[in-house]
């Protein structure tokens, strides 16, 4: 289940707000400038499927999304328990971070902690099979995948390079919570 916690940043034990409905989820994101939007694929998808045809069975949100937002390329990831890099991958994204351009990630299965440092608040976003999370640019934030990553996940980018962070070199993500998986 999609879940919303949000936090003083001096008060990492306690959330002050917790919201697990996703309408209300995506409104109080939305007041922030954050998109959290629900889409259903237009084919079923077995497990496992090409990244070409994840991607065909969310086309009309994605081209949606391109058209609005101007994002120029589109691709696939995908992450296991398995995978021998896990350890590595995780650490990439643990520490605040900022992009120059939107970090826009829609989940076709599994999970991921979007934590974003907004302000004097922290709002953690749990995301599930169904959620779109767009961080706008020069958004503080981290990501979690958890120490047995699962996701498959669609991404849309600006820049055809695709993600490039810059780390803001606060130490405020080693204070809050992390995906337990």
């Amino acid at each position: 289940m999609s879940r919303l916690r949000i936090f003083d940043e001096n008060d990492p034990a306690t959330p002050a707000r917790v919201v697990d409905e996703h309408a209300a989820i995506s409104a109080e994101l939305g007041t922030r400038g954050i998109r959290f939007e629900r889409w259903h694929a237009a084919v079923p998808l077995e497990p496992g499927a090409a990244p070409d045809r994840v991607i065909d069975a969310y086309r009309r949100d994605i081209d949606r999304l391109m058209q609005d937002e101007g994002y120029r390329t589109v691709d696939v990831i995908s992450l296991h328990p398995a995978h021998p890099d896990k350890e590595m991958l995780r650490r990439k994204f643990l520490n605040e971070h900022v992009h120059s351009e939107d970090e826009v990630r829609f989940f076709v299965a599994g999970q991921g902690l979007f934590t974003l440092h907004l302000g004097h608040e922290v709002c953690e976003v749990l995301c599930e099979q169904g959620d779109l999370i767009g961080v706008p640019d020069n958004t503080r934030h981290w990501f979690d995948m958890g120490p047995n990553p699962f996701f498959v996940a669609i991404r849309l980018f600006s820049n055809p390079e695709g993600w490039v962070a810059n780390f803001t070199g606060d130490a405020i993500a080693d204070s809050f919570p992390r995906l337990e998986n």
